[in-house]
């Protein structure tokens, strides 16, 4: 996926507000296209300081709250998906290390979007870890869209 059409996809994803009701919602979502689809997936969605909603679905693993944890704080850090963050440092041969952020911490690959709110900003992200990046990206993008259409 290029940056133009994540960039797009980004711009379209914006909420009038988002609380707790909200993430329960979106998380809810997201469980119910991961078990229709059996996928092996952590799905989480969280704030800077809490986490708002988390489930591991069978057949992820421990190493997969590891990736969500590494790729939100991504998409906190830069208020963008995870995965532009990292189609923009692969078009410019660049990591994170050079934006002095551990890879322990911090992951550039596809699966974590951050909710932004008309006026507010970044709020909070959602998280999808155990698929290949661009399916984790996905289901996230779609999740969110549907939650926007209603």
């Amino acid at each position: 996926m290029n940056e133009a059409h994540l960039l797009q996809q980004y711009d379209n994803l914006l909420f009038s507000s988002f609380a707790e009701a909200d993430a329960l919602a979106l998380g809810l979502t997201l469980l119910r296209l991961a078990e229709a689809a059996a996928l092996p997936v952590v799905i989480n969605i969280r704030t800077p300081d809490r986490t708002l909603f988390h489930a591991a679905l069978p057949g992820s693993a421990p190493l997969n709250d590891t990736w969500a944890r590494r790729k939100s704080n991504t998409a906190l850090k830069f208020q963008l998906p995870s995965m532009l963050v990292g189609v923009r440092n692969q078009a410019k041969n660049e990591s994170l290390e050079k934006h002095g952020l551990n890879s322990a911490d911090y992951a550039d690959h596809g699966g974590a979007v951050p909710i932004r709110v008309a006026g507010v900003g970044v709020v909070a992200v959602a998280t999808i870890s155990g698929l290949p990046q661009q399916d984790d990206h996905d289901l996230v993008v779609q999740a969110m869209e549907m939650l926007l259409a209603g």
